[in-house]
């Protein structure tokens, strides 16, 4: 699997999002994407209990550990790599996590605008 360019939305080097949980679609710690990676793992974001039970109540629980696949289960404060269609999906419900932006993969742009990423962003004075 080959990564796209590890470019944030503001144009700079992908900062690293979390390993301590590791996160992203290669499990690497940072929100890189590629052709395979279908969901588009590319925000970010920082995790609140209203978007985690947001996400549950979707049909994605990210609260329950799944330690088969070496899935830690979320906790409010931990950041991980989310798909840009389901940030947009809370983003338009109200319940969107804040984001850094340095560590949102520029691939998302495709989906979401870099206005409402600013705005979500706890990375920017």
């Amino acid at each position: 699997m080959d990564k796209m360019d590890s470019l944030n939305v503001l144009g700079t080097e992908l900062e690293v999002c979390s390993t301590q949980p590791n996160t992203g679609f290669f499990r690497d710690g940072s929100c890189n994407t590629s052709k395979q990676d279908v969901g588009s793992h590319t925000l970010c974001a920082v995790m609140t209990r209203d978007f985690l039970e947001y996400s549950r109540e979707q049909g994605n629980d990210l609260i329950t550990p799944q330690p088969q696949y070496g899935f830690p289960g979320l906790k409010p404060g931990d950041r991980w790599c989310l798909c840009a269609r389901r940030w947009l999906e809370a983003f338009e419900a109200g319940k969107a996590p804040r984001l850094v932006v340095r560590a949102t993969h520029q691939a998302c742009l495709q989906v979401l605008s870099l206005d409402d990423l600013k705005q979500h962003a706890i990375d920017l004075s």
